[in-house]
């Protein structure tokens, strides 16, 4: 069968190959151990479960203007523009079944054939993934261990130039857990602004961050929030993950253009979701405090069992749910160990290459998982390595 050209490329996450070669292993009667999935381990709080069973029983199923609910595009506005520090209008955010179409279709309105884009490597998957179904040229930026793996500004400098049209940051990272820093930023901002690029933000995990750091928004620095698109949403601040239900925040006039493409793609976002998406923003953030301090007691202990385990070596990541260790030291590929740790070891985790080249030489692992499994699986690949 012949597909058009902007599909060939594409592939399966990572993380969906581990778990299905996983669930088949358990299926056999193993018993695995689940590092390979980045989605919180707690349930819905039930202030904001029971406003969407509210809704239901109310009637609340009907469409939605594309763009989402004026209500909760207000309440989004104020508290993402207030958590940033920048004044943000209702009419700038766009509503989404997650996040992934606040990152594909503002893509999707200003790429053309031959753009260059920016993005971090490793990285997110569907950064490349995006890039190349626009017809963009996916320009790979080095994340550097040695600087909490935040941008290599050298490279960074030698590739940006005037075809780059976007330029893509994740902070903190998805796998990496960095954290990009203020300084940063600010050098990121003014090439922006020199070239006269797009910053696509992708601020998901901003809220999950460890030991009182701030994690600042390039949106918020001088002469950036008309060329920033904020990217964030629900599911792993409110452990909403299956709700689907994630935002952009940008200039009037592509939330505009976004909107088009949402009314002939996916129409609207659920609408029982987003009342649940009301309560989440108005109330109590408690829960989400507590959830962080459970985090970070996860996060210590994985850090901790990796940096005594023979041939890896941890950073302890800023932010997210993630460690991504380097494994250089045990004379594998990521590849070779990953599937070693799975079938010896019974712990299923991801090899760093699904996340770009430069990922080669680490493992992903996600700690959003209990501390009795933490344990059982750090316990595994001690066993298998030593």
């Amino acid at each position: 069968m012949s597909f058009a050209q902007r599909t060939t490329h594409l592939k399966a996450e990572g993380a969906y190959q581990v778990l299905a070669k996983a669930n088949q292993l358990e299926a056999a009667g193993r018993e695995i151990v689940h590092f390979e999935i980045g989605q919180p381990d707690f349930d819905t709080f039930p202030n904001v479960s029971m406003a969407g069973i509210k809704a239901i029983t109310e009637g609340r199923t009907r469409y939605t203007p594309p763009s989402g609910m004026p209500s909760l595009q207000q309440v989004i506005a104020d508290d993402a523009g207030k958590r940033r520090g920048i004044q943000v209008k209702a009419s700038e955010v766009v509503i989404g079944p997650g996040a992934k179409p606040a990152l594909f279709f503002p893509t999707l309105a200003l790429i053309e054939p031959g753009d260059e884009v920016i993005y971090p490597n490793p990285g997110f998957p569907t950064y490349e993934a995006m890039i190349r179904v626009a017809g963009g040229v996916p320009v790979a930026v080095p994340l550097l261990e040695e600087n909490n793996f935040s941008f290599d500004l050298d490279v960074f400098d030698k590739l940006i130039n005037k075809r780059t049209r976007m330029i893509i940051l994740n902070s903190p990272s998805n796998p990496t857990g960095g954290v990009m820093p203020l300084s940063d930023l600010e050098h990121i901002a003014a090439r922006a602004i020199e070239f006269d690029c797009w910053v696509m933000s992708d601020e998901i995990y901003a809220r999950i961050v460890y030991d009182g750091l701030q994690v600042p928004s390039i949106a918020s620095l001088p002469g950036m929030q008309s060329r920033t698109i904020i990217v964030d949403g629900f599911s792993k601040t409110y452990a909403m993950t299956g709700w689907r239900l994630g935002y952009g925040i940008m200039p009037a006039d592509l939330a505009d253009r976004v909107g088009l493409l949402l009314t002939h793609s996916i129409g609207s976002t659920a609408q029982f979701t987003q009342y649940a998406g009301v309560e989440a923003v108005l109330g109590q953030q408690n829960q989400v405090d507590s959830i962080l301090i459970e985090y970070q007691r996860r996060r210590d202990l994985i850090v901790a069992g990796l940096n005594n385990t023979p041939g890896i070596h941890c950073q302890s990541p800023q932010g997210a749910f993630y460690v991504f260790p380097n494994i250089k030291g045990t004379g594998l590929s990521s590849n070779e160990l990953a599937n070693l740790i799975l079938e010896k070891a019974g712990v299923a985790l991801l090899p760093g290459s699904s996340f770009g080249e430069f990922g080669e030489g680490y493992l992903r692992l996600s700690y959003a998982n209990s501390i009795p499994n933490i344990e059982r699986g750090l316990a595994k690949i001690q066993a298998v390595l030593k």
